[in-house]
């Protein structure tokens, strides 16, 4: 194998890990993974940490997305020199090193300034349905099930949903969730206590 051919190999992979990531990014797709064998530690060793507050970003700036930028610019430099100028091995290596450590930056940049900082974390409190106000689209009957629509972090919702006390409840009545089981909302009648 010359230097060209483990350069072309390199960008090869490094494309096609990146056409991965953008495919199963979009789609979600879970692909097998291999489970390594555990190691178990005898009591009373503790490997050292660093506290959650300590740590400057919640991306490493190895990961995935760094690694095919990396394998991709460096591969495709080190083809390109290997290939069309007279550099020797070493210097050319230097230069795909650096190239490579370019594209890294540069997807890493891009990683941590333009598509982190969009991404919050989710808090179940913000899902919580138990005082969730909304009104019925379908009625309830007296013992049955209606429909409600609420609103839930900036998006319309509907669930199906029971009155508390298995009264009637008339299409269009505002409600309040009172208990949430098994994707149902049991719900009473709300009463603006200002009105």
């Amino acid at each position: 194998m010359t230097w060209a051919d483990f350069y072309l190999v390199c960008l090869l992979v490094g494309f096609g890990l990146s056409v991965l990531a953008v495919l199963t990014g979009g789609s979600h797709l879970h692909l097998p993974h291999l489970h390594l064998p555990h190691v178990h530690l005898p009591h009373g060793v503790h490997a050292p940490h660093v506290p959650q507050g300590a740590r400057g970003g919640d991306l490493p700036w190895f990961n995935f997305g760094t690694l095919a930028g990396f394998l991709a610019w460096f591969g495709g430099t080190g083809y390109l020199l290997e290939r069309y100028s007279s550099f020797w091995f070493l210097t050319a290596l230097a230069l795909a090193t650096l190239s490579g450590l370019a594209g890294a930056s540069v997807v890493f940049w891009f990683l941590a300034k333009v598509l982190l900082p969009r991404e919050a974390p989710l808090d179940p409190a913000d899902y919580e349905m138990v005082g969730v106000l909304g009104r019925l689209s379908i009625p309830i009957r007296r013992g049955g099930t209606g429909e409600l629509i609420y609103s839930q972090e900036g998006t319309r919702r509907v669930t199906g949903a029971r009155s508390e006390d298995g009264i009637a409840i008339s299409k269009g009545s505002e409600v309040m969730v009172t208990r949430y089981e098994k994707g149902i909302a049991y719900v009473r009648p709300w009463e603006d206590p200002l009105q």
